[in-house]
């Protein structure tokens, strides 16, 4: 039989792992009519059919599916072999490409990154700010940064801070004028500034006291999906807001902002890093968990 190319095998396995040819495309580095082209080639020099596809689906005929059941431990046993190979190399290098909603970057990943680029100068990092779920893999991350509820179940997820908190505050000038609300339900009576995602979700407020939960649907003057806006119209007094309590603090020190309903606001876990569970990862992100796992045990959380 003519030999067959080891990168043609590998891209069978990206297609038939992903279920798409676009995804297998972008973690092979080429184009999908590239791939497509590839699989057909393959095709053509086994003289066989390795996969039916339509224009929305790709499923494993069944000489795919034997051909995959027996190159799968290969293709794993090669890529181990190579990692090993690279292991050797002194500094993890490369581009890691992370997105990350915006609170998640200033309030845990900001922190970080000038202490992991010390460490790893060979590393370029470019992370992204974006508030609706992507899809890391067909978008071309490495890695993403979610809370748990939105973590999907096949990624290998990193915690990246402690638990976090959120407060409700407001200024003590409109504390004085509508007063201070005693149950979460009183704020449906008091001036509320509201966050509308760009997705339109405009989700209401959650408090946890005891095991007991409730979600208000508050309502108020401003809604925005500007975090800074929001927060500069709680400090001029124009509603009561919900933020991360890391952010609200220096102005509660300072007496600028007054938190309510402080029993009302128990912890939650902070956010994860998750990636696609694979064995491999690029040394850029292996270097990167490695941090925030080294950094966690330092800092107790």
């Amino acid at each position: 039989m003519d030999r067959i190319d080891l990168g043609a095998l590998d891209s069978f396995a990206a297609i038939a792992r992903h279920g798409n040819f676009r995804r297998a495309a972008v973690e092979r580095g080429v184009s999908p009519s590239t791939l497509s082209q590839t699989l057909r080639d393959l095709e053509a020099r086994l003289g066989v059919r390795l996969l039916n596809r339509t224009t929305r689906s790709v499923a494993l005929t069944e000489a795919g599916a034997a051909l995959l059941t027996t190159l799968q431990p290969a293709l794993s046993q090669i890529a181990a072999a190579v990692d090993d190979a690279r292991s050797a190399q002194a500094q993890p290098s490369g581009t890691l490409r992370i997105n990350a909603p915006e609170p998640a970057i200033e309030l845990v990943l900001a922190p970080m990154v000038a202490e992991f680029l010390a460490l790893h100068p060979a590393v370029r990092l470019e992370i992204v700010g974006e508030t609706a779920f992507v899809d890391i893999v067909a978008k071309g991350f490495d890695a993403g940064v979610r809370w748990g509820e939105s973590l999907a179940q096949d990624m290998v997820a990193v915690p990246l801070s402690a638990p976090q908190r959120y407060v409700v505050v407001a200024a003590p000038a409109l504390i004085e004028r509508v007063g201070a609300p005693a149950h979460p339900s009183d704020l449906l009576t008091r001036p509320c500034l509201r966050v509308r995602f760009p997705s339109g979700a405009e989700p209401g407020w959650e408090f946890e006291r005891g095991g007991e939960t409730l979600k208000v649907a508050v309502q108020g003057p401003i809604v925005s999906s500007s975090s800074a806006l929001l927060l500069r119209a709680a400090l001029d007094g124009a509603g009561f807001y919900v933020t991360f309590d890391a952010v609200a603090e220096p102005l509660l020190a300072s007496g600028r902002l007054v938190s309510v309903l402080e029993d009302w606001s128990e912890r939650f876990p902070g956010p994860y890093l998750y990636y696609p569970s694979r064995r491999h990862p690029p040394s850029a992100l292996r270097a990167f968990v490695d941090f925030v796992q080294d950094r966690r045990r330092r800092e107790g959380w």
